[in-house]
């Protein structure tokens, strides 16, 4: 009988972690298009740092904002600037920053694959 329940453990295991894994690379690929919307390689997506720098390109702050996100608390703050600007750079309000802070699950989809057009980092520093 533990038997029983120990096969149907692992396959739940393997199920969640298959499920697990969907998410990451869909969550990439959302990326990897957002990147290419913005005009950047979308390979850089998937680049460790890399990515940070390239996306720190994108919504306009210099390339010295990465030290600050190895700074702890620091990095809390810039990271959510870099989602607003982020939000600002496509077009989009405020609101839609909360929704990309908050439930980025369903707005990065939404910035990847919607209309929203990529204006340049001045847009930002408005």
């Amino acid at each position: 009988m533990d038997s029983d329940y120990s096969a149907l453990g692992a396959g739940l295991g393997i199920v969640g972690w298959l499920l697990y894994m969907a998410v990451i690379v869909f969550y990439v690929f959302c990326m990897w298009k957002i990147y290419v919307k913005a005009g950047k390689p979308g390979w850089a997506a998937i680049v460790p740092i890399y990515n940070v720098l390239v996306q720190l390109e994108i919504v306009g702050r210099p390339w010295w904002w990465l030290l600050l996100l190895l700074v702890p608390v620091v990095d809390i703050v810039i990271g959510i600037i870099i989602i607003f600007d982020l939000a600002k750079v496509f077009g989009k309000g405020t609101g839609f920053g909360f929704g990309l802070l908050l439930l980025s699950f369903i707005f990065i989809p939404i910035l990847a694959f919607g209309d929203a057009k990529y204006q340049g980092p001045a847009v930002a520093a408005q």
